[in-house]
């Protein structure tokens, strides 16, 4: 277990990877974009970006609406 601060709050994770992070959130299907310690992932580094212990994470989920 990692403990992280996800989304201003402080929260233990079983997650190694942004990837698996957006799956244990039930996020993995959604849009979202992702701040890892202050810098952007690209959607095409989640697997490949490792979360440990201390890291900052904002995840910010797009809603559509009219």
């Amino acid at each position: 277990m990692h403990d992280i601060i996800l989304n201003g709050e402080q929260r233990q994770v079983a997650a190694q990877t942004v990837d698996q992070l957006l799956n244990e959130c039930n996020l993995a299907d959604k849009r979202v974009a992702v701040e890892l310690n202050r810098a952007i992932v690209p959607r095409e580094q989640y697997k490949a970006t490792s979360v440990k212990s201390g890291d900052q994470v904002e995840i910010v989920h797009f809603v559509g609406g009219g």
